[in-house]
This record gives structure tokens, sequence and C-alpha cells, in this order.
């Protein structure tokens, strides 16, 4: 239990249904929907696009999405990847030839098909009960009458003014200016084309009118899209892949997402007995971070589209973790394995769902960087993502850009498992962080034994561009030893990441919904 003198949230619990998410608004959507009849896709699907108007920095219907669901809560778990592909005609050898040996991640050329839009529909029509159209009429009420801005997105907003590109601006600014919080912004031209969604499936968004907007738009900016590469495009359903952590499963999505590095980082820190360390002090985040820099690593040399991955059985072998464990130190930080991702985001929103017959749900959706490419549609202003960016420019690597590929991408949804089936639905935002954190939160719950909600709360560390970013919740003689050890200690601006959790607690039947307070969201349940 936390203390009741000290700031905090509690957990919310429910018996019928919660979801947690990172605005109040798209929580209570996802709610109402529940409650309607719907189940937790459809929950899912009418408030992870309302979040698109919410957090219009963070995600849209130009960006990709990943899921995972269970239709009972038992650990039979389907995967859905819903992440576009380059354009066929993408040439690596042309951009390198351009003088780039890393992907521009503000061209044209990083634009890949978005992948949402498809994936909402396939999700709706294999699990849901209510249908597309009543999903999307929440989104669409709101996009046409505008919402007011929250504070942490108001914030994120005003830092990210400079990423939008003349073709955005028109749509993502109030009056020219970044809206402060508490000024009403709406997107009522994308409500028109969720309309047409709504009537005509998939075609309204990839075919016609409105793919013609995208296209031309893409290729008034040199972009080398088709109207063949929309039309053509189809995400699909897989297994994920799981890992073992001290007798629990952590269920992730198979690549080009990149679960993997979270199970191997799992793998790595099971060396360590984690459980006799200061759950905030230097040494476990010291051994954490140590961890990460191989995981990461790993990811980069290995994690691509998952028709090029060659490695990932590699990667998830407990061996492997356990071979890396004994490359650490405790007493030094060590100098980064390789240089880590090229691109790094962290714009994305999560959300998941469990409805009352345990339904769960985990979704992450998200443009990539800031505003995505900056870019947006001239008729429609559909906000593109610049997901190539995830590509590298090294010759060969599984994960050189090329036409019809898709990128290694880091958003990633997950879900924990016991023997009785799944325990919590959960994601971490951050961009690359989030492998970290998820297991940090695994590892809050299990070696730690605290509540989702504490874990969350919990102060976070990151290793990222060749800093080591430390939160101010730990104290200054924790950035102080850390620094001691090696690391590059920095206080980041921004607070790392968000995450949104439920639990289910199988003995009582109770729902106990986690919200990050890093964010301006909430889990509600009824």
């Amino acid at each position: 239990m936390r203390d009741f003198h000290l700031p905090g949230r509690s957990m919310v619990f429910a018996d019928n249904g919660i979801c947690a998410t990172s605005h109040p608004l798209a929580a209570k959507v996802a709610v109402d929907m529940l409650q309607s009849g719907g189940n937790a896709v459809d929950a899912a699907i009418a408030g992870a696009v309302l979040l698109g108007l919410c957090e219009p920095q963070m995600t849209g219907i130009g960006g990709d999405l990943f899921a995972l669901v269970s239709q009972d809560g038992s650990d039979d778990v389907q995967a859905f990847n819903g992440s576009g592909r380059a354009p066929v005609a993408l040439d690596a050898e042309a951009i390198r030839a351009a003088g780039h040996d890393v992907m521009p991640a503000y061209d044209v050329s990083a634009v890949t098909i978005p992948g949402a839009v498809d994936g909402f529909c396939q999700l709706s029509e294999r699990f849901g009960k209510k249908g597309l159209d009543v999903c999307l009429a929440p989104a669409i009420t709101y996009m046409e009458a505008g919402i007011p801005v929250a504070p942490r997105t108001a914030d994120d907003w005003a830092h990210s003014e400079t990423e939008l590109h003349a073709s955005a601006i028109p749509f993502y600014l109030v009056n020219g200016k970044v809206p402060k919080a508490g000024e009403r912004f709406a997107l009522p031209r994308q409500a028109e084309v969720l309309r047409r969604i709504a009537s005509e499936g998939r075609s309204g968004f990839y075919e016609g009118e409105v793919a013609e907007d995208m296209v031309e738009s893409l290729r008034r900016l040199g972009g080398k899209h088709t109207l063949d590469d929309f039309a053509e495009h189809r995400g699909y359903f897989g297994a994920p892949i799981e890992g073992e952590y001290r007798g629990s499963r952590l269920i992730e999505h198979a690549p080009n997402g990149q679960g993997a590095t979270a199970i191997l980082l799992n793998n790595i820190l099971s060396a360590f007995d984690l459980s006799e360390l200061d759950p905030v002090g230097a040494d476990r985040a010291h051994l954490e971070v140590e961890a990460a820099k191989f995981a990461y690593d790993a990811r980069d040399r290995f994690i691509a589209d998952h028709d090029y991955v060659t490695r990932l059985e590699h990667m998830l072998n407990p061996k492997t973790g356990a071979e890396l464990a004994e490359l650490i130190s405790p007493n030094w930080a060590a100098e980064v394995p390789s240089r880590l991702a090229e691109n790094v985001h962290k714009e994305t929103v999560y959300l998941t769902v469990v409805d009352r017959d345990r339904m769960c749900v985990s979704l992450i959706y998200s443009v990539f960087k800031d505003f995505g490419s900056g870019m947006a549609s001239e008729k429609y202003g559909i906000l593109f993502q610049n997901r190539g960016a995830g590509f590298t420019l090294e010759r060969g690597h599984p994960n050189e850009a090329g036409g019809g590929k898709r990128p290694m991408h880091t958003i990633i949804p997950a879900m924990l498992a016991d023997a009785d089936g799944i325990r919590m639905p959960f994601g971490v935002m951050g961009g690359g962080y989030q492998p970290q954190g998820h297991a940090r939160i695994i590892s809050n719950m299990i070696d730690f034994g605290m509540d989702a909600q504490a874990a969350i709360d919990a102060p976070r560390c990151f290793f990222e561009k060749g800093q080591l970013k430390v939160e101010r919740g730990y104290s200054p003689s924790v950035h102080n030893a850390l620094h001691d050890l090696g690391h590059p200690v920095i206080e980041p601006y921004r607070a790392i990441g968000g995450a949104q959790a439920i639990y289910i607690d199988r003995k009582s039947g109770v729902l106990l919904g986690a919200s990050d307070p890093r964010k301006d969201g909430c889990a509600i349940g009824y």
C-alpha cells in the first residue's frame, strides 16, 4: 500500500472493465464503449483514434500500430502487426548518393505507408462487436468540435513546434501559434476522413480521394509514393514471442518491433539478485543500464522486417543473456558496444483495455518523431509518419532501407503472464526506452513487490546518445554515485516515457488499473 502522506495515486479498482491511457477523454470514451455493450477491442479502437486529437504530436491516422489481443484472458495471444512498408521505389543507394550515411529523419524518403487505419479495420472485423462505424463515432464528434489541450500535451507541442513543415502548420497550429493548455484544438478535416472510413472501411483511406490527397502531397514533397503502395498495404496477424523472468512470462510482439530487446534484457538481469539491492539506488540502476547497453546493441544488429531477421532465436535464448551478464562489472560503466539507434524518438501513445469477459488488449500507436515527419497532406491534414527513419543505410544490414520493407520499430505492446493466463497487459511509451521500461516495471513488481502503479511511478534512468538520463525522482546521492561509476549523468528536461497497465487479480476477480503521472492520463473503470 502506498504512503498516503506522500503525493501519488492509487490504483483504480473495477469489476467489469478498465481502460488505462495517456488522456482522460480517451479513457472515458473507451469505457463508454464497454458500458454500451462493446468489447475491449471496440473500446481500444475508440480510445486510440481519439488520441490522435488529444495528443497530435504523438500519433494519428498517418501512423502505425501494434497490438496484442487475448480474447478471454488466457495466454492464447494474437499479435497484430500494423506497421507500414517503405514505398516500392525507395532506394538506399540513392539516399547514400545524396550524401546521407543515416536515414534523414525529416525527409520525405523516411515516410512509410501508414498502417494504423488498416489495423483498426482488421482488429474490428476479427474481434469487434460494435462495428467500426460505431467505434469511430466519438472521435468524429470530438475532431469536429475540438477539445481543450491538456498540460503535458501543450508542453510537448511547444517543444516540437519547429518540426512542423509548412504543409502541416495550417492544421497543427491555432491561429499560427502553439495552443496553450486549455485552448481548443480541432481536426475537422480528419473528421471527414474518419466518416469515409466508417462507411467504406479501409478503402475509404487507402483508395479514392483520401489516398489521392496523401500521394499527391507526398509526390509534391519529392516522394516516390504511389497509389499502389497505399492500395496494396495490409497488416497481418501472427504469433507473439515470449521469455521468462523469475517464473513469469513476458509476451512481446515479434520483429520488426523491438520486443525481443526487452526479453534479452530480462535474460541478462536474471543473472543478478536484484531483490537484495535498493530499488531506487545506484547499484540497481547501474546494472540495469549496463544490461541495456548489450540488449540494445543486439537490437541494432539483428532486428528488422520479420522477413529479413535471422538471429531472433539467438536474442531470445537465455544462454545469450547469461553470457552477456558475465561481461557486466558492478564497479564501472562500460563503453557502449556500438552506436545505438541512429534515429531516436519519444512520441507514442499506448492504451490497454480489459473487459468483463477478460478480453485483454495491449495497443500502441505512433507517428515516430515529434509530429512524425512534420509534413501533412494538403487537403485533409493527415500527418505523415517518418517511421522510415528506423532503417539503417549500412549495406547488407538486415534493416537496410529498401523498397517494400518494414523498418525496425520501437513501439512494443506487452503482456505479463503466469500459469493462469494473462496477469497484466501493459506498455511503456518513450521510444527507445520501451524495452528497458518493460524490464524495469516487471522487475519493480517481481523483485521488489511493488503494485503496478508504484512500479510505474518509480524513478527511471536511460542511456541515450552518449548520456545517462536520470530523473529527479532519484536522490542527488544516486546521481553522484552513478557519475562516480563512470556514467555521463544528466537530468533530462522531460520525464522519461510514460506507462499504462491493468493488473488482473485472479483470486478476487478484480481489475486494477494504473496510469503514469508523467502524462495527462488516467485509468477509468466501471
